[in-house]
């Protein structure tokens, strides 16, 4: 493997770590708490570090899309907001002079003016009746202040879930939470459930989460990745299990507590953005209301569920002061040059953005951390894991638009500084920041007979201009990665990485006072830590995937790559290739590298990296970059392609990661890789996603339709297209594992015999399948059969968590 040679003497010290103590002490020292001999065979050496085979747990963390189709007077949504005081006092204020008639004609009209009937996030409503009582008693314990107290009072809020409609008690809730309502319902509706499957239900219920806006789902176990189980594909088909059986509770809820007969009809399905109509909604509400409307109340999944409401709501407010504040930002840095700007809307809705969170965990690192006699402590943790994280974001450019994308078009009248560049102003330096700039809008041809023109302010005016000079806007691959805060930048006081336990707090209180973040949030990272006093193992999670359009094929050859550059950054580091003073904890250092994975989301050709750069391993790449040149525009800089440096970093995967390569049997996930980043980029999810949203809407190119009309499509094909595509796809995967359930029933195996008569009545799992494919994904199946099938979902789902528990190697 080619070792960094560093380019002058690190005499300085990082925080009190200098090469001398880490090279001399600090390497030796955690080599041997690990049991790792230096001297050793290098596959006995590869093998034993963290993250190499055998080693690695998977867990993941959906954030899912919510909708309610019907009509406007049969919608919880619209409902609640002509029934608002909100409404009233706009209409009486309205009706007075003391506000703009605009106002309130604009929200009528969105109200009015639906012509799919469907409804971003709204809640249902339904008889509180149809629950039977086990699921009554799910949703009275749910309305406590505090669930630790039984006999305690009932939240102060409880009243917005609870309310009378002609005569009867009617609850309304929000879709995330009417998952676990309807799993709750599933689990009570016969006393004769099996033990296995009542266990089951009771435990993955916790994991329907009614968190942020969106629903979100977490892995019902940590899931093991071995060669055997051909690494990413097991958190991949834990993953499309839950997401199918997210599905069957949908329906259940729609059948059983008579949403569709109520005129409703809820869906849940993966999505990368906030709705363009919530969008518009938020330009013309207050930030207050955006926030009763959308917060989600955390029902479940807190003990005080008004706590976490609290914390959601101040997320809510951090972020939308970070946009405004962004803009003094953009001033500064010479982006904004004149007094006529757009401001962004007071409230931000980058909480409605979706994306999936892949966390890692190190067997041998959380043994270490759990036994309190192992000398591997909180230090050691953290300096291993701030260097790792340093170590991957220099590789995270594979990942943006091979694995996971976001299409997102772009018109002119959209390319206003203050709104289209989001949160970078707190992500990049400003050097970084205006060069990003620039290229992008040379990319969307922003120019005027040679000179470069962006919006003017009033949209009618840049509709006409945008008309008169055929300024079209743009095309990104990844839009989620760049209008959602996805990584806080490090002052030059409090570095966030440089390996010092304590630096997170530090920064935070740094940026709280720049009014860029709060010290009660989390670090927002785009690899992150997780620590083992706070989560209960070690590892890492990956926060950079927006939508993936094939779950097995897509996210699990993601994670398996995330896994294979976390286990070669732990090579560097305890081969002694890499220690902390090769990659500088300084803003502009931390800026030079991320910058190349925010241009890959845009979809830049090109990056500029200062000749010299102090970052040694950035260095250790561009060695491998072809046809780099000095810039002429940027003195001192050097010109790189973004194309040229994904294929170096293959490249050095390759060479410097062989072993692990060879030992994991991860040829194929290379090759596939390097397929997805080929020229044409067939087989990468950013192709794949926009060729199917053009066929939605019967068009061969992104810029053959406005902004509204490519994003729309896009919404289209998710909630519709690509939902029952996955659906499909889960079916295929359990029609494998229920014929494998109807075999251990056959050999009277463990509790699958008495467990499949209680489901199917002696049918045959498979057989039962079978018979209700087409009308589960038609969405036609009654509540008898739907039962029946999230039991065998249920069943097969604890099959897999019993076998990952026991067999070792799986």
């Amino acid at each position: 493997m080619g070792v960094i040679q560093p380019i002058f003497a690190p005499s300085s010290v990082h925080e009190g770590r200098d090469d001398k103590h880490w090279y001399g002490e600090g390497l030796p020292r955690l080599l041997d708490l690990m049991g790792i001999s230096p001297d050793a065979p290098p596959e006995i050496f590869t093998e034993s570090i963290p993250f190499s085979l055998n080693d690695t747990t998977a867990g993941a963390e959906n954030e899912l899309q919510a909708v309610v189709v019907g009509q406007k007077a049969d919608v919880d949504f619209p409902l609640t907001i002509e029934a608002s005081n909100y409404y009233k006092n706009l209409v009486r204020r309205a009706a007075a002079g003391d506000t703009p008639r605009r106002m309130i004609s604009d929200l009528q009209e969105f109200l009015d003016e639906n012509p799919d009937n469907v409804w971003e996030n709204s809640w249902v409503r339904f008889p509180r009746a149809v629950l039977n009582e086990y699921a009554r008693r799910i949703f009275d314990s749910d309305l406590l202040a505090d669930k630790q107290c039984p006999d305690g009072p009932a939240r102060c809020d409880a009243g917005k879930f609870v309310f009378r409609n002609r005569g009867k008690r009617w609850l309304r809730v929000p879709i995330s939470y009417l998952l676990r309502l309807s799993l709750a319902d599933v689990i009570g509706a016969s006393p004769e459930i099996h033990p296995a499957l009542r266990t089951a239900g009771e435990q993955f219920s916790g994991h329907f989460l009614n968190d942020n806006t969106s629903p979100e789902t977490v892995s019902f176990y940590p899931v093991r990745l071995t060669r055997r189980a051909h690494m990413g594909q097991g958190i991949a088909r834990e993953t499309l299990k839950r997401f199918f059986l997210s599905q069957l509770l949908t329906q259940y809820a729609n059948r059983r507590f008579g949403l569709i007969e109520n005129g409703q009809q809820a869906l849940v399905y993966f999505a990368p953005h906030t709705h363009t109509r919530q969008k518009r909604l938020n330009d013309l509400i207050s930030d207050s209301f955006y926030r009763e409307l959308f917060m989600s109340p955390c029902l479940c999944g807190w003990d005080r569920g008004e706590d976490k409401h609290r914390y959601m709501g101040l997320c809510h407010k951090v972020l939308s002061r970070s946009q405004l504040n962004a803009v003094s930002k953009l001033r500064e840095a010479g982006i904004i040059t004149r007094n006529l700007v757009v401001m962004p809307a007071l409230s931000n809705v980058s909480l409605g953005n979706n994306g999936t969170h892949i966390s890692l965990g190190s067997r041998k690192l959380t043994r270490l951390m759990g036994d309190t006699g192992s000398g591997f402590g909180v230090a050691d943790e953290k300096y291993l894991g701030d260097l790792t994280i340093k170590i991957t974001e220099h590789f995270l450019p594979l990942f943006v638009g091979t694995y996971s994308a976001a299409p997102y078009r772009l018109d002119f009248w959209d390319f206003h500084p203050e709104k289209v560049l989001g949160f970078l102003p707190h992500e990049l330096d400003f050097t970084h920041l205006r060069m990003i700039w620039r290229r992008w809008k040379k990319k969307a041809r922003l120019k005027v007979f040679g000179q470069p023109v962006t919006p003017f302010g009033p949209q009618w005016m840049d509709r006409w201009i945008s008309r008169l000079f055929g300024l079209r806007g743009d095309f990104v691959n990844d839009y989620r990665l760049l209008d959602y805060f996805v990584a806080v930048m490090s002052t030059i006081q409090s570095p966030a990485l440089n390996g010092m336990t304590g630096n997170d707090e530090a920064l935070k209180r740094d940026l709280a006072d720049f009014g860029v973040f709060d010290t009660r949030m989390p670090m927002y990272l785009l690899y992150r830590m997780r620590a083992y006093g706070s989560m209960g193992f070690s590892g890492f999670e990956g926060r950079y995937y927006s939508q993936f359009e094939d779950l097995t094929g897509d996210m699990g050859a993601a994670t398996t790559l995330q896994t294979l550059i976390t286990a070669l950054a732990f090579r560097y580091i305890l081969s002694g290739e890499v220690s902390h003073s090769h990659i500088p904890d300084d803003p502009v250092a931390e800026s030079e590298r991320r910058q190349i994975f925010f241009g890959t989301a845009i979809g830049l050709p090109t990056f500029f990296v200062r000749r010299g750069t102090s970052d040694r391993f950035l260095e250790k790449v561009l060695r491998k970059v072809r046809r780099t040149r000095m810039s002429r525009r940027y003195p001192g800089y050097l010109r790189v392609s973004h194309r040229e440096y994904r294929r170096a970093l293959l490249e050095l995967i390759r060479e410097d990661g062989a072993d692990l390569i060879e030992m994991m049997g991860l040829e194929d996930t290379l090759r596939d890789l390097e397929d997805r980043i080929a020229p044409d980029g067939n087989g990468s999810a950013a192709r794949k996603l926009t060729r199917s949203i053009l066929d939605q809407a019967g068009v061969s190119g992104p810029m053959q339709l406005s902004g509204d009309e490519f994003n729309r499509a896009a919404e289209k094909y998710y909630r519709d297209v690509l939902r029952k595509r996955q659906i499909r796809q889960a079916l295929s995967l359990l029609e494998t594992d229920f014929r494998n359930l109807d075999a251990c029933a056959i050999l009277r195996r463990d509790i699958y015999r008495d467990a499949l008569e209680g489901i199917t009545d002696h049918q045959s799992a498979s057989e039962f399948l079978e018979q209700v494919r087409e009308d589960v994904l038609a969405e036609t199946s009654d509540e008898k059969i739907l039962l029946r099938l999230i039991r065998l979902t249920l069943l097969s789902i604890y099959s897999d968590m019993k076998h990952n528990e026991r067999d070792k190697y799986l």
